[in-house]
């Protein structure tokens, strides 16, 4: 059995992961581009297998982990019309912004067969996300509320904690 805090041990974007995930995203214009599994990922900000974003464009090798697939994806819906519009491999998201995307891929995983709110946050532990309560799970149970605000504020998500399924667009 792997290590629980395994990096490695992480639900990656199989072909199938990849074809719920562009009918997941595709009511917010993102489009999946797959990467061959010898390729870097373009558009990538921190590179190695990580999920790369260029435009509407989410990049992914069979490798990449869900959980960064996800946040990326988060990062392209939550960001200002003039940031997604230039947008090319560095989200730029303030602090604010970063908390609401997390809170956002912990929702969106729940859209997807074998994913789950609870796993995207065990994956995330296990990523190395920090969180002031010590792991995802406490802090979007107990710490996430000026995460939800700001998702709601930006019609993200309405009051019920789902997905409006539209961007930011203010």
């Amino acid at each position: 059995m792997r290590d629980v805090s395994d990096p490695t041990n992480v639900l990656n974007c199989t072909a199938v992961q990849q074809v719920q995930l562009a009918q997941l995203l595709k009511p917010y214009g993102i489009e999946i581009k797959h990467v061959a599994d010898d390729e870097s990922i373009p558009g990538s900000f921190f590179g190695e297998r990580e999920a790369g974003l260029v435009g509407n464009q989410l990049l992914l090798r069979h490798d990449t982990p869900i959980h960064s697939a996800l946040h990326e994806a988060g990062h392209y819906i939550c960001m200002d019309p003039k940031r997604r519009e230039n947008l090319d491999t560095d989200a730029e998201g303030d602090y604010d912004e970063e908390n609401s995307v997390c809170y956002l891929q912990i929702l969106l995983a729940e859209h997807l067969t074998g994913v789950g709110s609870k796993r995207m946050m065990i994956d995330m532990d296990r990523w190395g996300y920090t969180f002031r309560l010590g792991s995802a799970r406490k802090w979007f149970e107990n710490d996430a509320d000026d995460a939800k605000r700001w998702l709601i504020h930006y019609r993200i998500i309405n009051q019920q904690q789902c997905p409006t399924w539209q961007y930011r667009q203010s």
